[in-house]
C-alpha cells in the first residue's frame, strides 16, 4: 500500500457501460434539508440521474442500498447538472439538468418513511425549455446583479449564448469568430462571462454588452453584423494562452478580489479580474480535471489537479503540497461536507467509478526481520567475483544475444534471375516510345529447417522498375521444405532506374524452447537484374557532351566478350566501340583504347553514364576473376564532374520550390472556392431572394483554377519523381568516381552512400538537399575536420528546406577537397583525433563567413574544374588514341 494513496471513505460503481464527463458531477444540499450536508448528484450520458447520500458504517465500505436516494431515467443524455435558485418566487435550491436539446429544472424533495425502507425521494419538473440549438455547456449566477435568484446561460455547439431568466427565455447572442465551444464560467464580481475560444485565447464578455448587442435570433444576423448594424459584441479583455482549455473556475475567498483559474492541456493559469496573469504552472502530466477549493493562507489558493496518471495533486498557488494516488482517472472532482465530515474529495471517472476519499497516511506495521550475523570471508568473495567475471567475459566473446548460426539455418533465402528475357513480355499495355518493353523472371527459393509461422515474402526493386507481384504469404508446416516463388520485372517509365539491384525480404516467426509463441525474425537476399532489361544495342555516337575515362592496370578486353548480348554482328571491325540505347531514347557509347589500358564512356546526359560505367567495372572484375587474376584494379584520374552534378541538384531543387508555390496557390484557391460556396448557400437559403452579383461566374472560374492547379501539382510531382531518380543515378556515379579517384575502401564508400543517398523517396517535408547537407556537414566537422575547434561546432537539429543550394554545393566541393588532401572517412571517434594530426596542413576549414567561403572556392578551383575540356584537347597520347577509336 502506497504511503500517498488516497484514503477510500466510500465508493460506488454506477451502472454498466455508462459514460460520464466533467459536467456530470455536482455536490449540494439539493433537497434543502438545512443540515449543511451535501448530496452527490451524478448524471450520465445514458440519461440516468442519481442522487447519493453516503453513510458508510466503516471507512472504505462500498455503496449500500440506502445510500442511493434517487435514481431516474430521463430518456435523454445528461450533459451537465447544476444546483441553484432557479425558480422564481422562492430562494429554495433546485436542480437544473442540461440535455442536448432541452433544459429541465426539477425540485427534489423527500418524504419521511413509516417503515424500515426509510425516506422516499422524488423529483418534480418545475419547468423546461426546448432548445433550438444543440447545447454544449451551461453556467449560472446572478446575471446583471439580481438578488435572490440565479439565471442560466447555455452555450450551444455553434457558439451561441442563450440566457434564461428562470421560466422565460431572455436573449441569445453569437460569440464573434466562434468555431468550437469552450468551457464557460460566470464572474459575479465583474458581471461577465469568461470562456476560451477556439483561437486559444481567454475572452471576457460583460453581461450588459451581451444584453444590448444585436439579437442573434433575427434573420440575416450574419449579414447584419458584417454591415455593422446594431451594437457589435466586443470582448472586455482577451488573453492568449496558446493552448486549448479543459475547464474554467472563478473563485473568491475574500471580498477584495476574485481569481480566474484556467486549466489548459499542459498548464494551469491564474488570472486577475482584468485578465492579467497572476501565475501559471507547467504540469508534468496531462491533466484531466481541476478544482480551486480553498485559501489556507492570505493571498494563496489551493487547487486540486487530477491527471491521466491516476494522480491527484494539491497545489498552493504553484507549489506542490501533496500528491495522492487514485484508483481511476478522474474526469470531475468536487469537495464537500458529507456525513459531518468536512473536506471530502469526490471524484468521478469516465466509466462511472465514484469515490469519496480523504488525504492521509497509514503507518507501516511491517518490520524487517533481523539478519543473522555471520563473518564475511572477503578473500573467498574476491575469488568468486573474479571467476564470475571471467565466465561473463568468455560468454560475451563466444556468442551474442542470439545464436547466429541457428537463426540463419532456420530459413535460407536465395534469388535467381533468369539469363534470358521472357519470351512473352509481362509488361502488357506498357509502351515507352516505340520500344517494346521486355520483362525478366526472378525466382526466390526458400528452404526451412524447422516449422515457421507467418512467413511473408516481400520483393523490392528500384522505381520505375515494377513487379508483377511483390507480396507473398508462404506456409511452412513441416521441416525441410522448399518453396519457390516466381515473378517478372519490367520497366514502367520513360527514365532509367538508378539501380538494377533488387532485394527479397522474408519476415517470419521462429518458435524456440524458451518462447513457444516464437520470435520474429527477418532474412533477406539481394539479386542483380541484367542491363538488357532496360537497354538495347545501338550504333555508337561520335559526339557527346559528357565523357568519362576509367583507367585500369590490365590490358584492354574486347567489348564483345564483356557485353555479348549487345554485340552488333554487322560491324565486326568495331570490337573496341559499342553503343547502347536506353528504353526511352538516351544513347551511351563505350570505347576501349587500342594502345592503353583505358575505357571511355560518353553520353548526352550526365546521369546516363552511371549504369554503363558500373556495368563495365562489374564485367571487368568478373572477367579477370575467371582468368585467375586477383590484382585487377580500376582508377579515375580526371577532374571530378561536380558542375554537371550541381546542375542536376539545382533542377531538382527548383522543382521542389515550384511544388511548394503550386500547393500554396491551390490552398488559396480552395479557400476562395469554399468562401464563395458559403455565400451562395446563404443567398439560396434566404426567403427573400437577392441577386447573386456574379457569384456563380466567380465560382465557375475558381473551380477551373482549382482543377488546373491540381493538374499542375500532379505534373510537377511526376517531374520531381523523375528528377530525383536522375539525381540518384548521378549521385551513384559521383560516389563511384570518388572511390576510384581516392582508392577508398568498401567501408568508406558505404559512408559516402549513407551520406549522399539517405532517402528512398523525396517529399516536401524532408527533402534530399537538407538531409545531404546535414550529413556532409557532419562528416566535415568530425572525421574530415582540420582541428578540434571544428569538431566542437554543433549542427542544427532541425532540417528545413534551404533558400538555395549554394551552401550544399560548397560543402560537397569542400568534402572532395578534404579527401584530395589526405582526409579519410570513418565513423569511430577514436580514429578522428589521429586523422586530424596526419592530415596535410593545406586543408581548408569549414567556411563560416563569406571571406572564408571565397577563399575555399579559390583553393579548390584548380582541382574541381569542368571536365569538358577533355573533349577538345587530349591530355596524353592515350587520350588521343581514344578519340581516334571513335573517328
Amino acid at each position: 500500500m502506497s504511503l500517498f494513496k488516497a484514503r477510500d471513505w466510500w465508493s460506488a460503481v454506477l451502472g454498466e457501460k455508462e459514460e460520464f464527463d466533467q459536467g456530470c458531477l455536482c455536490l449540494a444540499d439539493v433537497d434543502n434539508s438545512g443540515d449543511g450536508q451535501d448530496k452527490i448528484i451524478v448524471g450520465s450520458f445514458m440519461g440516468y440521474l442519481r442522487i447519493f447520500n453516503p453513510h458508510p458504517v466503516k471507512t472504505g465500505d462500498g455503496a449500500q442500498a440506502e445510500d442511493l436516494l434517487l435514481e431516474v431515467h430521463l430518456r435523454a443524455p445528461v450533459l451537465q447538472v447544476e444546483v441553484g435558485k432557479f425558480v422564481s418566487g422562492t430562494e429554495m435550491l433546485h436542480l437544473a439538468v442540461l440535455h442536448p436539446r432541452k433544459l429541465c429544472v426539477y425540485s427534489v424533495s423527500g418524504t419521511l418513511g413509516n417503515v424500515e425502507h426509510g425516506n422516499q425521494y422524488h423529483i418534480k419538473l418545475m419547468y423546461e425549455h426546448n432548445l433550438q440549438r444543440t447545447a454544449c455547456t451551461m453556467t449560472h449566477g446572478p446575471f446583471g446583479g439580481v438578488k435572490g435568484r440565479d439565471l442560466i446561460c447555455i452555450q450551444s455547439m455553434d457558439g451561441m449564448l442563450m440566457v434564461f431568466e428562470q421560466e422565460s427565455y431572455a436573449f441569445g447572442r453569437f460569440l464573434p469568430g466562434s468555431l468550437l465551444p469552450g468551457p464557460l464560467a460566470y464572474s459575479s464580481r465583474t458581471d461577465s462571462f469568461i470562456t476560451v475560444s477556439s483561437s486559444r485565447q481567454v475572452e471576457s464578455y460583460k453581461y450588459q454588452v451581451l444584453a444590448f448587442a444585436s439579437d442573434a435570433d433575427k434573420k440575416q444576423e450574419a449579414e447584419h453584423q458584417k454591415l455593422g448594424s446594431g451594437k457589435r459584441l466586443i470582448a472586455d479583455w482577451t488573453l492568449n494562452i496558446g493552448e486549448q482549455a479543459l475547464d474554467i473556475c472563478i473563485v473568491s475567498f475574500n471580498q477584495s478580489a476574485s481569481s480566474v483559474f484556467v486549466l489548459g492541456e499542459r498548464n494551469f493559469f491564474c488570472l486577475r479580474e482584468n485578465g492579467q496573469i497572476r501565475f501559471m504552472k507547467k504540469l508534468d502530466c496531462n491533466p484531466s480535471c481541476f478544482l480551486p477549493y480553498c485559501s489556507v493562507s492570505e493571498g494563496t489558493v489551493n487547487t486540486l489537479v487530477g491527471n491521466h496518471n491516476r494522480l491527484l495533486h494539491i497545489y498552493q498557488d504553484v507549489t506542490l503540497k501533496w500528491a495522492t494516488q487514485l484508483p481511476h482517472v478522474p474526469v470531475a472532482v468536487r469537495v464537500g461536507c458529507l456525513h459531518d465530515l468536512k473536506g471530502v474529495i469526490v471524484t468521478l471517472s469516465d466509466d462511472g467509478h465514484l469515490q469519496c476519499s480523504y488525504l492521509g497516511t497509514d503507518p507501516s506495521l511491517f518490520q524487517a526481520p533481523k539478519v543473522e550475523a555471520r563473518e564475511v570471508n572477503y578473500d573467498e568473495l574476491d575469488v568468486e567475483l573474479k571467476e564470475l567475471q571471467k565466465i561473463i567475459k568468455d560468454v560475451n566473446k563466444t556468442q551474442g544475444i542470439w545464436p547466429v548460426t541457428e537463426r540463419e539455418d532456420d530459413l535460407k533465402v536465395s534469388a535467381a534471375v533468369s539469363p534470358y528475357l521472357d519470351s512473352v513480355s509481362q509488361a502488357a499495355g506498357v509502351e515507352i516510345g516505340t520500344d517494346h518493353v521486355p520483362s525478366i523472371t526472378v525466382k526466390v527459393i526458400l528452404q526451412n529447417r524447422v516449422v515457421l509461422q507467418k512467413v511473408k515474402l516481400s520483393i523490392y526493386v528500384q522505381s520505375p522498375l515494377v513487379l508483377t507481384c511483390d507480396q507473398f504469404s508462404i506456409e511452412f508446416t513441416a521441416p525441410e521444405m522448399t518453396r519457390t516463388v516466381s515473378c517478372s520485372v519490367y520497366l514502367k517509365g520513360s527514365h532509367t532506374p538508378p539501380e538494377l539491384e533488387g532485394n527479397a525480404v522474408v519476415s517470419y516467426i521462429s518458435p524456440t524452447d524458451r518462447n513457444p509463441e516464437g520470435i520474429p525474425r527477418v532474412a533477406q537476399c539481394k539479386f542483380r537484374l541484367p542491363l538488357k532489361l532496360v537497354c538495347l544495342p545501338d550504333q555508337p555516337s561520335k559526339t557527346a557532351s559528357h565523357k568519362l575515362t576509367i583507367d585500369t592496370n590490365k590490358p584492354p578486353v574486347s567489348l564483345l566478350s564483356l557485353f555479348p548480348g549487345f554485340a552488333n554482328q554487322s560491324e565486326d571491325d568495331q570490337v573496341n566501340v559499342m553503343g547502347f540505347r536506353f528504353l526511352g531514347g538516351s544513347r551511351v557509347t563505350l570505347l576501349a583504347s587500342k594502345t592503353s589500358q583505358r575505357y571511355r564512356i560518353q553520353s548526352e546526359q550526365f546521369e546516363d553514364l552511371w549504369l554503363i560505367t558500373n556495368e563495365l567495372i562489374i564485367q571487368l572484375q568478373e572477367y579477370f576473376e575467371k582468368q585467375g587474376i586477383r590484382d585487377f584494379a580500376c582508377s579515375f584520374s580526371g577532374s571530378m564532374p561536380l558542375q554537371e552534378y550541381f546542375e542536376l541538384i539545382d533542377h531538382h531543387f527548383e522543382l521542389r520550390l515550384n511544388g511548394e508555390k503550386l500547393e500554396e496557390l491551390l490552398s488559396e484557391r480552395a479557400i476562395q472556392f469554399r468562401a464563395i460556396q458559403r455565400r451562395l448557400l446563404t443567398r439560396f437559403k434566404d426567403e427573400t431572394p437577392s441577386p447573386l452579383q456574379h457569384l456563380d461566374t466567380l465560382l465557375d472560374g475558381t473551380y477551373k483554377q482549382v482543377i488546373a492547379l491540381a493538374d499542375a501539382v500532379e505534373e510537377n510531382q511526376d517531374s520531381l519523381f523523375q528528377s530525383f531518380a536522375r539525381l540518384k543515378s548521378a549521385t551513384h556515379l559521383v560516389i563511384l568516381l570518388i572511390g576510384l579517384w581516392q582508392k577508398l575502401s568498401a567501408d568508406q564508400i558505404a559512408i559516402l552512400e549513407a551520406a549522399f543517398l539517405p532517402l528512398q523517396r523525396d517529399t516536401q517535408e524532408l527533402g534530399w538537399e537538407e538531409t545531404v547537407d546535414a550529413a556532409v556537414s557532419h562528416l566535415l566537422k568530425t572525421c574530415l575536420s582540420k582541428s578540434s575547434k571544428e569538431q566542437a561546432l554543433h549542427l542544427n537539429s532541425q532540417l528545413n528546406i534551404p533558400k538555395d543550394t549554394s551552401r550544399l554545393k560548397k560543402h560537397i566541393t569542400l568534402l572532395c577537397d578534404r579527401l584530395a588532401k589526405g582526409g579519410r572517412l570513418c565513423l569511430t571517434t577514436d580514429a578522428v583525433a589521429p586523422q586530424t594530426m596526419v592530415m596535410p596542413g593545406g586543408c581548408a576549414t569549414i567556411p563560416e563567413s563569406d571571406l572564408e567561403e571565397r577563399s575555399a572556392e579559390q583553393d579548390s578551383a584548380e582541382l574541381f574544374t569542368n571536365h569538358k575540356h577533355l573533349i577538345g584537347k587530349p591530355s596524353s597520347p592515350e587520350a588521343s588514341s581514344l578519340q581516334g577509336a571513335v573517328e
